[in-house]
């Protein structure tokens, strides 16, 4: 990934430490447990989503992708939260797509989904990519404004082919 030292980033929110950095291998229960835990919180929790999506369970090793890249948001030392970039296959050579952006419900609201969205933007940046590319769903609204007050703009159809054929929300960036 060429991500750089184990801690990229620390900042503070609401008095509490939280350190940004790329997935590790011991990472994968903990994230895959903060994303299908926001997706049974919005009852979104079904098939055409990451929810069943197989790598979810393994996104580290879903990461060691050229052209991808994610990070985790921990706090107390704990996985609060995770993003990433992954060159989705049917997307335009200089476009990647923003995946997986799922904050633990406690940690919402403190600025750390828009910092690992920023994260992801620079890693994309760095790796040459132009565009970002994003799926989501209505259910998730508050998702879809933070991604609009990030320069998202909607879209009229899917591009790519990330296989999350229940998502009905496109979203394009350019870097």
């Amino acid at each position: 990934m060429g991500l750089g030292s184990p801690i990229i980033s620390k900042r503070k929110a609401d008095r509490m430490e939280i350190i940004y950095r790329p997935v590790q291998e011991s990472d994968n229960a903990a994230i895959a447990e903060v994303i299908r835990g926001a997706l049974e919180e919005y009852n979104v929790a079904r098939p055409g989503t990451v929810y069943t999506d197989p790598t979810t369970d393994a996104l580290y090793q879903l990461f060691q992708t050229d052209g991808s890249a994610y990070w985790i948001a921990q706090a107390e030392g704990r996985i609060v939260g995770g993003c990433g970039i992954f060159p989705t296959v049917g997307l335009p050579e200089d476009c990647a797509e923003l995946v997986k952006l799922y904050i633990s419900n406690e940690f919402r609201g403190k600025g750390i989904g828009f910092e690992l969205m920023e994260l992801s933007s620079k890693s994309a940046k760095e790796m040459g990519y132009k565009l970002l590319y994003l799926e989501t769903l209505p259910e998730l609204s508050k998702a879809v404004s933070l991604y609009e007050r990030a320069g998202y703009h909607l879209l009229d159809k899917p591009l790519g082919e990330s296989g999350h054929f229940a998502c009905d929300i496109w979203m394009l960036k350019d870097l």
